[in-house]
């Protein structure tokens, strides 16, 4: 039996929403995953603080992803604590498994601003979810390097969708309509714990 590829979405997840699900499942279909995990994030040192507190994240996640088995909530960041590095939570992962990191284009053309950039890319395979007619273009560096290295960038077709942690955070604070962008579980648990407000 081969060595089981997992996905890994790392994020803010402040909150989790119907985009990075429709994210996590189109890798799943596309790239022949077992499993993706979310992993949220503790404390990302290229962003603005988070809103919500890590266990509502994190519960959030998981009730987005009840009844989905080959979807999980990977807590090791939140439990790590302290500034959110990459590289960090790749070396404590266990080593039976292959993992492909999932991002976005935005993500991609800041790679190489991430914390040991190059050991990621040693440990990893990337996949890069990309909106219909966009070329995939990664950083001169990173391309160099996957070329040097005998690495390819996987390509992961998807449809974005118009929806954002920030525009819903906005949304709840000035008591609008979330219809639509979030799973009804997370809409519910928002509201019995006023988060966003």
């Amino acid at each position: 039996m081969g060595v089981n590829r997992i996905g890994l979405l790392g994020g803010s997840f402040d909150p989790v929403h119907l985009a990075h699900l429709a994210l996590a499942r189109a890798a799943l279909d596309e790239l022949h995953l077992a499993q993706v995990q979310f992993i949220p994030a503790a404390n990302p040192w290229q962003r603005a603080p988070l809103r919500a507190a890590p266990r509502h994240r994190l519960r959030m996640i998981e009730l987005a992803i009840d009844g989905q088995s080959r979807l999980a909530a990977n807590p090791i960041e939140l439990e790590r604590g302290g500034a959110t590095y990459t590289i960090d939570t790749l070396r404590a992962l266990p080593a039976n498994a292959n993992y492909v990191w999932l991002l976005g284009t935005d993500q991609l053309a800041n790679f190489c601003s991430w914390h040991q950039w190059q050991a990621i890319v040693e440990r990893v395979d990337l996949a890069v979810a990309t909106r219909p007619g966009t070329p995939l273009a990664p950083p001169a560096e990173l391309a160099a390097w996957l070329a040097t290295h005998g690495r390819v960038l996987a390509e992961l077709p998807f449809t974005p969708m118009a929806v954002s942690a920030s525009d819903i955070r906005d949304r709840l604070a000035q008591g609008k309509a979330t219809t639509g962008l979030l799973p009804p579980q997370v809409a519910s648990y928002i509201a019995d714990h006023g988060l966003y407000r």
